[in-house]
């Protein structure tokens, strides 16, 4: 069963869609539905990158259906509550104080960094790299 098509002007209308002559072959006018715009933040963006490289299908298919910087903004609300809640136990597991602060303000500087750096570990094994 073919397509039904009409013509108007210049562009033609098949059921499926509308389609504009350049020269001798007919192409689709495409267009990406209209998504919602959300603030992206560092572990969305590390993820659009990680998706971009190493999934490209997913990527593709999440940026032709409108649901790229939605699933980029939940996943980065997701990867920040986690490493905001590790460090934040990490610290206290490890006797990482505001008294430690005030003492010895170099020991709490490094603990923190290992603190922040291993949380960061984490999240990234969790929910960039998946």
């Amino acid at each position: 069963m073919r397509a039904r098509r009409y013509r108007c002007r210049r562009c033609w209308f098949w059921q499926s869609g509308t389609y504009v002559r350049q020269g001798d072959y007919y192409l689709p006018c495409l267009s990406l539905p209209e998504e919602e715009q959300k603030p992206v933040g560092i572990w969305g963006q590390r993820h659009l990158r990680y998706l971009k490289q190493h999934r490209k299908i997913l990527y593709t298919n999440l940026l032709t259906s409108g649901k790229l910087n939605s699933y980029l903004a939940d996943i980065d609300e997701q990867a920040e509550e986690m490493f905001s809640r590790l460090v934040k136990q990490l610290a206290e597991k490890e006797n990482v104080t505001e008294k430690l602060k005030a003492e010895k303000q170099m020991l709490w500087v490094q603990k923190m960094n290992n603190i922040r750096n291993r949380a960061m570990e984490v999240v990234n094994k969790n929910f960039i790299c998946i």
